[in-house]
């Protein structure tokens, strides 16, 4: 109740100029002096986890709140009525609006997060209704769904990112902890970020360099804007990783 009424949150939430690495593929490098690492829930063994966290890392875990992922563990637990149209690599959109089924998926992998111990979440594929998903899902759909992910990620203690999603930042910036975005430099979309940063919340932004991104052109305007930006290659591997933050002067 006391941390309530002062306004702290229980769970992880990274302030504004929070330093990171993005890698969902490859053996995890432990060598990066950065506050938070982002990587995947199910293929980071828990060993990594716990050496990031001697390290000093706070860990964020992946996973795709909004599509069938064929290699996943829990994958035979969606039923072909809420598979949607083909995306790559055998995934498939999903019907976000039959909670029932995916509800308890759900819920089941943020249990897992927090026996893993990561400290928040990186739930992607949250924009459905932006996109061609097979379904007629809505505004409204993709905001009950993504409030749902939010509170089931705080009822076990774990931080949340909005994960892109920008159309939807002014209803859900309240609710969740920091985001990750990609390519708003690329769509000019890193203005409708700073809700985030109005709030002390980081801003956790990804460039590639296969679009020509470079930290000329990237840098001087997220560092003047607050955003975490980093600019990696699209396979997410540990290297190249350029930051920003703490390279660019």
């Amino acid at each position: 109740l006391v941390l309530c009424f002062l306004g702290v949150s229980a769970w992880f939430q990274p302030p504004v100029r929070s330093t990171w690495q993005w890698q969902l593929e490859g053996v995890i490098e432990n060598r990066f002096n950065v506050s938070v690492y982002d990587v995947d829930l199910y293929n980071t063994h828990q060993s990594t986890i716990d050496s990031l966290h001697a390290a000093g890392h706070k860990v964020v875990c992946y996973y795709s709140a909004g599509t069938y992922e064929p290699d996943r563990p829990d994958s035979n637990e969606f039923p072909e009525s809420v598979l949607g149209n083909p995306v790559k690599d055998g995934q498939e959109k999903n019907d976000i609006r039959q909670l029932d089924v995916l509800g308890p998926i759900m819920v089941n992998r943020t249990i897992i997060a927090q026996s893993k111990q990561c400290d928040g979440l990186e739930p992607d594929n949250v924009d459905g209704y932006a996109n061609p998903t097979g379904f007629p899902l809505t505004y409204q759909d993709q905001i009950s769904y993504n409030t749902f992910i939010a509170n089931i990620s705080h009822a076990y203690q774990l931080g949340v990112a909005l994960k892109n999603d920008v159309e939807q930042i002014p209803d859900l910036v309240d609710l969740v902890d920091f985001t990750v975005n990609e390519q708003c430099h690329q769509y000019n979309e890193c203005e409708a970020l700073q809700p985030f940063i109005k709030q002390n919340k980081a801003v956790f932004q990804c460039e590639y360099f296969e679009d020509g991104s470079t930290p000329d052109t990237v840098c001087p305007e997220s560092n003047k804007q607050g955003l975490s930006t980093i600019i990696k290659t699209l396979d997410l591997r540990a290297i190249p990783l350029y930051e920003c933050l703490t390279e660019y002067t």
